[in-house]
C-alpha cells in the first residue's frame, strides 16, 4: 500500500501510469481549466 503499489493513486503516481485509481483528465476538465485562466 505505497509507492510499490500499482493499485493506489500514490503508486500511480511513482509509476506514472493512469488507470481506475489515478484517471486521467478529462476533456472537460481540461477544457474548464484553460477557461479559467483566460478569463483571470
Amino acid at each position: 500500500m505505497g509507492r510499490g503499489d500499482k493499485k493506489t493513486a500514490k503508486g500511480k503516481r511513482f509509476k506514472g501510469s493512469f488507470g481506475k485509481s489515478r484517471p486521467h483528465k478529462t476533456a472537460a476538465e481540461v477544457k474548464k481549466a484553460t477557461t479559467e485562466t483566460k478569463a483571470s
